[in-house]
């Protein structure tokens, strides 16, 4: 929290605060980002039969500034990022919160919801062919070294790739620590290797000047929009900015990336576009050939670091996201590994990390260069950008109140701007740009699927349920033999007798003394409230009726929240409680309304291999009785 002296400047420790936060913030939240400067200008200029000329590298230069300044620092970092969901960003939290601003519109927020299931899916997309592009691009530049080593660069790049997803398991809190230094170190070389060009060519500059990006579109007609395309290699990691916010803060982002990141990756792509001026033949790798040629091998060692360090952020995010995902409906449950004891955002998802191992593996060999990941790469980052835009437009009407004229401004700018760099890279579609696509494509469907599904269970299950006011009259009139302890029934309908309840009566003949039926509930807020995670109502008979209540950020530890029920008034021994659970198996049937047969059976493989619910709710398996029931859908 910020403390402010009586003259309403900010504290020193909160100065202190702030900057180790925009330090540590430099090493994770930049590192996609601050590696792209290896490969956009050589992807734009170098490709696509376009010929380095100082009208072309000015208007190129142009567009990569104008581009950073107003997507990454207007759109995300003063516009997007006021859209936190109780402090958290990323598309999820985002879409969660555009949700609740759109309350009693169900088709609006079915909408909504496909938007951020949309740029998700892309986002896994990202997070294969970042780790990618980066450690390629990193690599390849032993061709400038040793071009007898070029041969060499797929493999090498894939040992650094195997061993970065085999140290997953064990955290980035300990690696995490040396993140910061690496990346400040590597920002600074980043500046003054182009500050040393610029100080040699300084008529560079007149590329801050926009007539030069519009006059590169007039000169090049149909090549300068595909040149776009490598543009937006440049802001790649800007969606980091906003998914990284509930770690850092706004502020210290912000600090960070107008004070430190952003000068000095404009200071590289100038620095890049001054030595293309002098020697348009350095387009092969025009970021290598600024280095002086003594210091390139520690230069690829340090790029390699810095690749490294953005590969991880990535698949970082794809972790959380993926967590989300499963508290809020929309992906199966997983076995997800904690592995800090301070920080409960630092995780593991262990079927995650092998997915996008074996993907980036099978990219990195189709692929075999920077050059033609270059081709594959920006279809998923601008349709991420597209997808945040439109929340964050509906976040700004519903919560902010802005009026139509502002809302229309701010609207019409970034989406043509988000939709014109998403045009020039589905120009990249039958050159590499379809690789990404599929896979959103993939994990959509797959996502949607399963949110479907289990509405659909849900519903077959309270249809066929028992109305529970009346059973339990009937267990009042007609008492069964009741058995010390405390039986508690996951259910997902608390007006409804749990299936685990009727079998257990029917098959047993006996009844717990005390019967609470618990229902589990993921809020679309980060975290819940102290106020609103427990409700307890009493149903008579010793029945209890308890909802507990967690956040889409939070892990659902069911025996850790019902320790705190005591101060409500309903006590849980836990070695004197039983947890009865229903396992449905579910059956698709091409009779029933729902969904088409094949989403019904794909629904079907991803239950049969969702971790338990048992599991996921963290419930000990030595307190547990499980009884199956069959579901058709």
């Amino acid at each position: 929290m910020h403390t402010e002296n009586a003259g309403g400047e900010v504290s020193p420790e909160t100065k202190r605060r702030v900057t180790a936060l925009a330090l540590g913030a430099i090493g994770v939240v930049f590192g996609d980002i601050g590696t792209s400067p290896l490969y956009t200008m050589k992807e734009t200029l170098g490709t696509h039969g376009m010929t380095p000329t100082p009208a072309a590298v000015l208007g190129v230069l142009s567009l990569v500034f104008w581009s950073l300044v107003i997507v990454v620092s207007l759109k995300y970092v003063t516009f997007v990022m006021r859209a936190d969901n109780k402090g958290e960003g990323g598309i999820m939290a985002l879409m969660a919160l555009a949700q609740r601003s759109m309350s009693g519109s169900a088709r609006a927020r079915w909408t909504l919801a496909a938007f951020g299931i949309f740029g998700a899916s892309l986002f896994y997309g990202d997070g294969v062919i970042t780790p990618a592009i980066s450690v390629l691009g990193a690599v390849e530049g032993l061709q400038i070294a040793a071009p007898g080593l070029g041969q060499y660069v797929v493999w090498i790049a894939l040992v650094i790739l195997l061993c970065m997803f085999a140290v997953q398991r064990y955290g980035t809190h300990k690696v995490g620590k040396a993140f910061a230094p690496v990346m400040t170190v590597w920002f600074l070389v980043l500046a003054l290797l182009g500050a040393r060009q610029i100080l040699a060519n300084p008529e560079v500059l007149y590329a801050l000047n926009p007539w030069h990006g519009v006059r590169f579109f007039i000169r090049h007609g149909d090549t300068s929009f595909i040149a776009l395309g490598g543009v937006v290699l440049a802001l790649t990691g800007a969606e980091a900015l906003y998914a990284d916010m509930g770690h850092f803060g706004k502020k210290p982002i912000r600090v960070a990336w107008f004070g430190f990141v952003l000068p000095a990756l404009v200071l590289n792509y100038f620095g890049q576009g001054a030595l293309l001026l002098s020697d348009p033949l350095a387009i092969e790798s025009p970021f290598y050939r600024m280095v002086p040629e003594a210091l390139l091998y520690p230069m690829i060692v340090l790029a390699t670091a810095a690749a490294v360090i953005a590969s991880q952020a990535v698949i970082s995010g794809a972790f959380s996201m993926t967590r989300e995902a499963m508290s809020l409906g929309y992906s199966p449950r997983m076995a997800v590994v904690h592995t800090s004891r301070e920080m409960s955002g630092q995780i593991f998802v262990p079927w995650v990390n092998r997915m996008l191992m074996v993907l980036v593996i099978v990219a990195v060999l189709f692929f075999q260069s920077s050059d033609n990941l270059g081709a594959a790469y920006g279809i998923a980052v601008t349709g991420t950008m597209t997808m945040t835009t439109l929340l964050a437009l509906v976040v700004a009407r519903k919560r902010w109140h802005w009026n139509w004229p502002t809302l229309v401004l701010v609207g019409v700018l970034f989406l043509i701007i988000d939709l014109s760099f998403f045009g020039a890279n589905l120009l990249k579609v039958a050159h590499g740009g379809w690789f990404p696509l599929v896979l959103g494509v993939v994990i959509f469907t797959m996502m949607t699927t399963w949110r479907r599904g289990r509405e659909l269970v849900v519903r077959e299950i309270k249809q066929s349920g028992l109305a529970l006011a009346p059973f339990i009259e009937n267990i009042a009139e007609h008492p069964p033999l009741r058995v010390p302890g405390t039986a508690v029934f996951l259910t997902a309908n608390q007006n409804a007798v749990p299936h685990a309840l009727l079998h257990n009566l029917k098959h047993n003949k006996v009844l717990h003394e005390r019967n609470v039926l618990l229902t589990v509930e993921i809020l679309e807020t980060p975290v819940a409230e102290a106020s609103e995670r427990v409700q307890i109502t009493a149903m008579g008979s010793d029945f209890h009726g308890l909802e507990l209540r967690f956040g889409f950020a939070e892990d659902p530890n069911v025996p850790l929240a019902l320790s705190l029920c005591g101060r409500e008034g309903l006590g849980f021994d836990m070695m004197d409680t039983t947890f009865f659970l229903s396992r449905e198996n579910v059956v698709a049937d091409a009779r029933r309304p729902g969904m088409a047969l094949w989403r019904d059976k794909l629904f079907v493989i991803l239950s049969r291999n969702a971790l338990p619910a048992t599991a996921f709710f963290q419930i000990p398996g030595n307190r547990l009785i499980e009884l199956g029931a069959q579901v058709e859908i």
